[in-house]
Parts: C-alpha cells; sequence; structure tokens
C-alpha cells in the first residue's frame, strides 16, 4: 500500500482539474489568447502541479520512509536516500 493511498480519491480529483487546466491552456493557444494570460494560466497549472507534488512527498515520507526507518536496516537508509533524491527533482523544478 502506498502512503497516498488513503487520499487517493482526492489526488485523483485533483488531477482531473489540472488537466481540464491544460486542455484550457491549449484552447487559449488554439485562439491566439493573448500572451500574458497564457502564461498566467501556465503559473497557476504549474502551482497546481507543485501542491500535488508535495502533497505526494508528504505522504511518502509519513508513510513509506517512516515505517522503512521504524523496522531500521539497510531498508530505512535507501528511502532516507531516495525521499532526498526526490526532494532534489522537486527543488530543482
Amino acid at each position: 500500500m502506498h502512503g497516498y493511498s488513503g487520499d487517493k480519491q482526492a489526488y485523483l480529483a485533483r488531477l482531473r482539474r489540472i488537466e481540464g487546466q491544460i486542455r484550457g491552456l491549449q484552447r487559449m493557444v488554439e485562439e491566439d489568447a493573448y500572451c500574458i494570460d497564457v502564461l498566467t494560466q501556465v503559473s497557476a497549472a504549474t502551482r497546481a502541479l507543485q501542491a500535488v507534488a508535495l502533497g505526494l512527498l508528504e505522504d511518502h515520507i509519513g508513510h513509506c520512509v517512516a515505517d522503512a526507518v521504524n523496522s531500521g536496516g539497510p531498508e530505512a537508509e535507501a528511502k532516507v536516500k531516495e525521499a532526498s533524491a526526490a526532494i532534489a527533482r522537486l527543488v530543482r523544478s
């Protein structure tokens, strides 16, 4: 079971809303919308995706990493490194 399983439906709903935002962006470009308006919507979609990513990361640390740390051993170290790498990817994006 993954850390986000308890919130799966909420994540799916958020991702569907983001999917709608992206379709709206495509429509705006097709209809030659003003550049700044498109950029504003790109920024909103980006923030929405970042919020999903942060939620997933929080769930991963709170569930997967915490369980591994409680169990100890090499799996704990691997999970901490995995979480650190995920954080680094998010910071770079």
